[in-house]
């Protein structure tokens, strides 16, 4: 729960913003990362409009969210960010032009700055190898066999960090080698499960996680150093920290780690639908990013080779 400063927004702007969480959370059933970034977002415009010395929805029209757009931008905020937050804007307005707070919906009004899209860092398949075997030589304790398990699923199934975090022991089916994964949007998807990383979560529940494991656990598969279920943020440091360890690998996140993984399925033939499918994406736009990847791969690897390049 979002907790509002009256004296800060006014009564009327912390009722809303209390009530536009509430909307977020229970109506639409947001995820909590995407409530706490929209709520920051509409905070940010009425904390602006108040210093505007606009104290109610009658004076908040599209002029003062443009000029708070552009204050965001001429601080330097990114693209993506700023895109983050017209969509933000544009739900509350929506939202609050529902409620009869505003007189129409002046955030239709507002323009999307498209966000780059910058060709994310990948490993190379030589060099994910590399990193898991450098991994899985390390079995001293427990840590070990969780993280090597953590490093392989996310390799394999190219699942969000927060699929992986929310997994529970009994969302593994062994022999069909797949994995029960709920996305976006509470969606669910099956995923298939490649041999070794199926061998480092065996592992994993079998010898190490019993170590872990005491009454806070629950049916979590992931477990952190104090027994609950892992966070993103444990999870991504472990990444960067294994990666690390060998010599000459660009520092990636577990996201980095799903595009690698979409890559590598690219690379190898998978046709872009199955790779949708398998990440959970939406649109198909999403996965074509990937195509651009290979594509550029292919490019330095003709350049090198061809007499005639």
């Amino acid at each position: 729960m979002v907790e509002v400063a009256v004296e800060e927004l006014g009564d009327v702007f912390s009722g809303a913003l209390g009530e536009f969480e509430r909307y977020l959370r229970v109506e639409r059933d947001r995820a909590a990362h995407t409530v706490r970034a929209y709520v920051g977002d509409v905070r940010g415009l009425l904390e602006y409009a108040r210093r505007a010395g606009v104290s109610d929805f009658g004076g908040l029209d599209v002029g003062v969210a443009r000029d708070w757009l552009a204050e965001a931008h001429a601080a330097g905020q990114a693209r993506a960010t700023l895109a983050r937050r017209t969509a933000a804007v544009r739900v509350f307005t929506a939202f609050a032009h529902r409620r009869g707070w505003l007189a129409k919906d002046v955030g239709l009004l507002l323009g999307t700055p498209k966000a780059s899209r910058r060709l994310p860092a990948v490993l190379r398949q030589g060099e994910a190898a590399a990193a898991l075997d450098a991994l899985a030589g390390k079995r001293a304790e427990p840590e070990d066999l969780r993280d090597l398990a953590i490093l392989e699923l996310l390799y394999a199934t190219g699942i969000r960090v927060s699929e992986l975090c929310g997994l529970d022991v009994d969302d593994f089916d062994h022999d069909r080698r797949t994995v029960r994964v709920l996305g976006k949007g509470r969606k669910e998807r099956v995923v298939p499960v490649g041999a070794p990383a199926l061998r480092a979560v065996g592992d994993w529940c079998l010898r190490a996680r019993p170590a872990l494991a005491n009454e806070h656990s629950g049916a979590a598969l992931f477990l952190g150093s104090r027994g609950k279920r892992i966070n993103a943020t444990v999870v991504r440091r472990i990444v960067h920290a294994r990666l690390s360890q060998v010599e000459g690998l660009p520092d990636l996140s577990p996201h980095g780690l799903r595009h690698t993984a979409a890559t590598h399925l690219l690379e190898g033939g998978a046709d872009l639908r199955s790779v949708q499918e398998l990440l959970g994406h939406a649109s198909l736009a999403t996965t074509q990013l990937y195509t651009h990847i290979s594509i550029d791969r292919l490019r330095q690897s003709f350049q090198r080779a061809h007499p005639r390049a």
